[in-house]
């Protein structure tokens, strides 16, 4: 077997595919000299509205700002409960202690790595405004379950959609179940630009209106300002450049969706090797492909040492971060969680990977298990 080097991420298959259009669109926007809140924002905004069957989008600056800005539009502050996922990346967390909110961490459905509807009634109180759904790793919420809880308490939901979209519940879009939605389009992401930029999705419009208020100083008409608001604005070239990558993005997750198939085909029955599983009626983009093992750190220096980038999400759960030594965790708190922490590894999985670098990739496990 010849050695080969496959980094963890590559983005040049898909810089490739879109660079003129990316180049156009630059251009288009250096010549029309509008660079903040014009038609490159609203046209986005319309076309990604459009992509997740939701009535409104509101561009901002990042994934955690959107985050915050849906807190704020429901109004979540000092004294109210958010229950969220206990294995999460850390900005789900942030936004609520943003917010002076109370997190409430729920584990996840083991097999599944996402928040476990089974187990949030019982974390429910008479001060929970909201839940946030965490769509981890690509593959959808049981969205179903978490919005009759929902329902049934009075319970805001706010889905966080950084690591889905385009992925479904039983055919309906991850972004377009809950009251007002938050991504990221982090250039990791499936849809990623080319710096900062995020967005919230909303079939609400005055939850809309709202938003589109405090993510620009709390102003509609300059000068004027209504609330106390910030300044995150998803910005024109951001916004251009996402409108040509969205064209691509469900080509794309159909890429993610067959070098994962590979990767499973080719991966399974091996003792001690947990391979990713699917939720029934959950759709899965696979924005990263996630492997379990005992033996995690070994055989990420035995892929390493082969020339296979590979990634930890995450190695620290957020109840053991530093930041939140405030909050009182201790280890075993939240072991599910834990375990996920320290036996999770993400393999390469880049659209235009060929299939001799799948094999590759295959076969080195194989053989640490050999």
């Amino acid at each position: 077997m010849n050695p080969m080097n496959i980094p963890f991420l590559s983005l040049t298959s898909q810089n490739n595919l879109v660079e003129a259009e990316i180049r156009a669109a630059f251009e288009r926007v250096f010549q029309n000299k509008w660079y903040i809140l014009g038609k490159e924002v609203s046209d986005f905004e319309n076309a990604y509205a459009a992509f997740n069957n939701v009535q409104h989008c509101i561009g901002v600056g990042n994934g955690l700002d959107a985050l915050c800005i849906a807190l704020r539009v429901l109004e979540v502050g000092e004294g109210d409960e958010v229950i969220v996922p206990s294995n999460t990346f850390i900005a789900t967390w942030l936004a609520i202690s943003q917010a002076r909110a109370t997190i409430v961490p729920v584990e996840p459905d083991k097999d599944t790595y996402n928040l476990d509807p089974r187990l949030i009634e019982a974390a429910i109180t008479p001060k929970t405004k909201v839940i946030i759904p965490v769509h981890l790793y690509g593959q959808a919420c049981q969205m179903d379950a978490i919005m009759q809880i929902a329902h049934k308490h009075n319970i805001f939901v706010i889905e966080d959609n950084a690591q889905a979209q385009g992925s479904t519940y039983n055919n309906k879009l991850t972004g377009s179940f809950g009251h007002i939605n938050a991504t990221s389009f982090y250039p990791t992401k499936n849809l990623g630009a080319y710096g900062d930029a995020g967005a919230l999705t909303t079939n609400d419009t005055g939850l809309a209106q709202k938003a589109s208020l405090l993510r620009n100083y709390g102003s509609e008409r300059k000068y004027y300002n209504e609330v106390i608001g910030v300044n995150s604005r998803l910005d024109e070239l951001q916004a251009a450049f996402l409108s040509v990558k969205l064209k691509y993005l469900n080509g794309w997750a159909t890429e993610r969706q067959t070098i994962a198939s590979a990767y499973t085909r080719q991966l399974n029955g091996i003792d001690g090797l947990i391979l990713p599983a699917t939720a029934s009626g959950s759709s899965h983009v696979y924005h990263l492909y996630v492997i379990r093992t005992a033996k995690r750190n070994e055989l990420e220096q035995h892929l390493n040492n082969n020339g296979i980038g590979t990634g930890i999400h995450y190695p620290v759960p957020a109840h053991l971060q530093k930041a939140y030594k405030h909050l009182g965790y201790q280890k075993d708190d939240f072991t599910i969680a834990e375990e996920l922490a320290e036996t999770s590894l993400s393999l390469p999985l880049n659209p235009g990977m060929s299939n001799e670098e799948i094999d590759y990739v295959t076969k080195t496990i194989k053989k640490f298990y050999a």
